[in-house]
């Protein structure tokens, strides 16, 4: 079983490494879905679904969603929802500057809420996609420096002497990071970018382009019980959700979807984001090409919100609910809060407890505590659009938003089995208020 772990927490590792942006984790999940004989739709054509295939679509080459039809009549959505960006810097269009009349930095902008100081001192790169104009044609492409690049330096201790006493980094100065040195190259940023495409540097006419952590991931412990890793928020769920959605059997009644959307770091009001009708969209066209009342599938459906949480501080316990905090390789983490920042009610709380019972999968609680303001994520927005039960989970980790994250080697494998439980249920509602789960 621990060996059994470790495999799994190592393909994790494997793939945030291959995911170092939104972009890249869509690739990265579609890639998978190819090989799972998957087929890929475009939402400029006329869909035809037929039983027993499955299908998914992308929006702006950063959210995904995958589906599955069943063979019998389809009753109902079985749906994650998960995201596929995380906190890290974004290059501005204008972005080399000299200082020093010496160094040459990378100008950018904060994307999402970053712990800043757990970017100094790190092995940099960029990472994103360019746009380029081939012909008149303009294509999206991704792109990634696949070595270090970057770095942003630390101020020595002898010049900041207040660095251990609470100093206030400035994105503006303290975070840019140096990309070279004058007179040592005639490489140019939009050289190396060309170089990397085997375009002109002509052809380059856009870019959405970030600073990204090329830490290694790493198992760890007395007993390897414990990984870190760079953007373990939020992959490690768009990870376990997207195996438990392939390795479920084909459900005999009910729609199976799997959800990755962008932008959730900054509030996911965009036309990819889980504030958009990215998601009801596609039931839309899943429900006219079944010939199927919409509102009466999304009565007897539900949704798995998969965001992961903060576990409890081994130096700072007191920064958790004394009853409401989870711990590392405890289980899967149900989510509340009584502002609905989460979805979760006694409801959703409940049968998702039950699928992770018959799983044989742990479950711990999560709420902030009351006199401390919490984070939200995409279950509550995303019901806006596409109301049905939902329950926000995640897995317990440290380190949230930093450079580099921590969570348990165990709570990989217990996410991808509760969501292939989750995928292999069938859920049904004869009125508001009363759910039977079958298996």
């Amino acid at each position: 079983m621990e060996e059994r772990r470790i495999s799994v927490t190592k393909e994790l590792i494997t793939f945030i490494e291959d995911s170092p942006t939104a972009f890249h984790a869509v690739e990265s999940v579609a890639q998978r879905l190819d090989t799972e004989g998957f087929v890929r739709l475009n939402e400029t054509d006329a869909w035809v679904l037929h039983p027993g295939r499955g299908y998914y679509v992308t929006r702006n080459q950063s959210s995904i969603i995958a589906f599955r039809i069943p063979k019998n009549e389809a009753c109902n959505f079985l749906i994650s929802a998960t995201h596929t960006d995380s906190p890290m810097f974004k290059l501005k269009n204008n972005c080399e500057t000299l200082s020093c009349n010496e160094y040459v930095r990378l100008n950018t902008e904060v994307y999402g809420g970053t712990i800043l100081s757990s970017w100094l001192d790190r092995p940099l790169s960029l990472a994103g996609r360019l746009i380029v104009n081939e012909n008149g044609v303009f294509s999206a492409k991704t792109v990634k420096i696949d070595r270090d690049l970057l770095l942003i330096p630390n101020v020595a201790i002898h010049l900041n002497r207040t660095v251990n006493s609470g100093y206030t980094f400035n994105p503006a100065v303290d975070m840019l990071p140096l990309f070279a040195q004058k007179g040592k190259t005639e490489l140019t940023l939009k050289k190396l970018l060309a170089s990397e495409l085997h375009c002109n540097e002509t052809q380059i006419v856009g870019m959405d382009l970030y600073v990204v952590c090329r830490s290694k991931g790493s198992i760890w412990g007395a007993s390897e019980e414990f990984f870190s890793a760079p953007r373990i928020d939020n992959l490690m769920c768009a990870y376990g959700t997207l195996q438990g959605f392939l390795s479920a059997p084909w459900s005999q009644s009910a729609v199976t979807v799997y959800y990755a959307a962008d932008n959730e770091e900054t509030g996911s009001a965009t036309k990819q984001g889980a504030g958009s009708v990215f998601l009801s969209d596609v039931i839309d066209r899943i429900c006219e090409a079944l010939h199927t009342d919409k509102r009466q599938m999304l009565a007897s459906s539900m949704m798995v919100s998969a965001d992961n949480g903060h576990a409890k501080h081994p130096n700072h316990p007191e920064l958790s609910d004394a009853q409401n905090a989870p711990m590392l390789n405890g289980g899967v983490v149900i989510k509340s809060n009584a502002a609905q920042k989460y979805a979760t009610d006694g409801i959703s709380a409940a049968l998702f407890a039950e699928i992770c019972r018959r799983a044989e999968v742990p479950v711990q609680y999560f709420a902030n505590r009351s006199d401390m303001a919490g984070g939200s994520t995409l279950g509550s927005i995303s019901n806006t659009l596409v109301p049905l039960v939902t329950v926000d989970i995640g897995m317990a980790q440290l380190a949230m938003h930093s450079a580099y994250e921590s969570a348990g080697v165990s709570d990989t494998e217990y996410l991808l089995c509760a969501m292939k439980e989750f995928y292999s249920s069938t859920l049904t509602s004869t009125q508001d208020g009363i759910y039977r789960l079958n298996v």
